[in-house]
């Protein structure tokens, strides 16, 4: 991966990111976003689909200055990806012995911590691979082979408990992070750039192949990500699984490089073409990076913004016979609420005691316990991100805020694998396809009616990124495998 980031590219009027005319949303959702949901769509329009190539070719533009990673000649490539595979697991072994030594993670400083950067990296990690499905349209196109195993695989063949997307939502949705966070509109950035890239395939190929080749090198911070997660009690396999199907033998980081050599032979311009590849790989970068994301996360700041996404819901749901600071609750939650200010106020006036066990504070109890009137306000995350706010430094243990440590216990918590055996069935057993699926059942009603060119057309638009994770985009997937793919 490079080591130096794409800064967001300023358009024509100023504004530092693209506008899609077709992608306004209320909320003040920002220009990314905009683009970003807009390409998120089964069919997106031509006009979006344009606007974005248009956007990339600025980001390119804006990055012609900066040092490629990559190796200078083509014919290297194998080697440069083994020497990076190399030089991560020599960093890593490093990481590891520090550890061993006694040091501390690197990364999240509490469980709250790790489960704000999978909410934060979402944008990115639910159109995973998205970046290749222009290529689905083209299957049999023997050079394309490698590229689209990649994509294929990205997808898990068809099968729900392998599906990159699918596994990341339930990882999401097991944490209570399914909601709407309102992250960052620079949160969007990379996973705009991925699905601009999708629906341009056919004419950005060599920056589609270069993406491709800057995106799968394997990264010191997938490995550490995983580590820390598992140390956490967080499910690390969305991240495992990637360090496994990236490796430079065999996997995508392999199959990148072969994608670039097997163009390459039939290029009437092969210094052009690689020029333009090069220029695709530092897209790999634009947008915030792991180590932004992570330094990024300030405990107080999201326990204010999770105040204040509840505030609409309660105002005006509280009696006024319990005043903080002098103000009834349904004043602080109001439009001339401070929620910053209420904060400090529940400090000052003992509802939550900084620094404390959480069973110390009142305002706590009213969130967990056997009386809590306010059981349910909060998600999982949002109740994880207030209890670690509260226990400050002593969260750095990773205690689930569901699962108390008592008052005695010193060793440390379990981490997921070691609580993963205990239970009697795995966490990724692959379900039934479900009975109850309208979707499902007119999907299979209109592909027995078609045929030929048609069915394989229809196969492949069931494979977008906004679709293929569903129990439609997952039956396409296998059918496309065993129809167009297999041959």
């Amino acid at each position: 991966m490079l080591a130096q980031k794409i800064l967001p590219s300023v358009d024509h009027h100023g504004s530092q990111a693209p506008r899609a005319d077709d992608a306004q949303r209320p909320n003040a959702a920002g220009p990314y976003r905009r683009l970003y949901e807009a390409l998120l769509t089964p069919s997106p329009t031509l006009q979006t689909r344009q606007h974005a190539a248009q956007w990339l070719q600025r980001l390119m533009d804006d990055s012609k200055d900066v040092p490629s990673a990559l190796c200078e000649a083509p014919e290297d490539l194998h080697a440069w990806a083994r020497a990076n595979a190399q030089s991560v697991a020599q960093r890593y072994q490093a990481y590891l012995d520090g550890r061993r030594a006694g040091g501390e993670r690197q990364y999240f400083h509490n469980r709250a911590h790790a489960l704000n950067f999978l909410a934060s990296v979402a944008p990115t990690k639910l159109v995973d691979g998205s970046w290749l499905y222009g290529l689905a349209q083209h299957s049999s196109t023997e050079r394309l082979r490698p590229l689209l195993q990649t994509y294929l695989e990205e997808l898990g063949d068809g099968v729900p408990h392998k599906n990159h997307v699918t596994l990341y939502r339930q990882l999401m949705r097991r944490h209570g992070l399914q909601q709407d966070l309102q992250l960052d509109d620079a949160n969007y950035l990379q996973g705009a750039v991925q699905l601009a890239l999708g629906w341009n395939a056919e004419h950005l190929l060599p920056e589609v192949i270069g993406f491709n080749l800057g995106y799968e090198q394997l990264p010191l911070h997938l490995l550490i990500t995983a580590y820390e997660l598992n140390e956490l009690g967080i499910d690390p396999y969305y991240f495992t699984l990637h360090v496994t199907v990236d490796n430079g033998d065999s996997g995508h980081a392999w199959q990148a490089c072969e994608a670039v050599l097997q163009m390459m032979e039939v290029q009437a311009d092969r210094e052009q073409f690689w020029q333009r590849v090069r220029a695709g790989s530092k897209l790999a970068d634009a947008g915030r990076g792991t180590q932004e994301v992570i330094a990024s996360f300030d405990a107080r700041a999201e326990v204010v913004k999770i105040f204040e996404r509840k505030a609409p819901a309660g105002a005006g749901m509280h009696s006024d016979y319990c005043r903080i600071g002098g103000r009834t609750v349904n004043d602080w939650l109001g439009p001339q609420g401070n929620i910053d200010a209420l904060l400090d106020a529940l400090v000052d006036g003992g509802w939550i005691r900084l620094g404390a066990p959480v069973a110390q504070s009142r305002f706590w109890n009213l969130l967990q316990g056997e009386r809590a009137e306010m059981f349910g306000v909060f998600t999982g995350y949002e109740l994880q991100v207030i209890h670690d706010w509260i226990r400050g430094e002593d969260s750095r243990d990773g205690q689930d805020y569901a699962q108390p440590a008592s008052a005695n216990q010193t060793r440390r918590l379990p981490s997921f694998r070691a609580l993963a055996r205990h239970r009697s069935a795995g966490p990724f057993a692959a379900s039934a396809e479900p009975v109850l699926d309208p979707e499902l059942n007119q999907f299979n009603e209109q592909l027995q009616s078609l045929e030929g060119e048609q069915r394989r057309q229809f196969l492949s638009a069931a494979l977008s990124p906004a679709t293929h994770w569903t129990s439609t985009g997952l039956l396409a997937t296998r059918l496309f495998i065993n129809e167009s793919w297999a041959a």
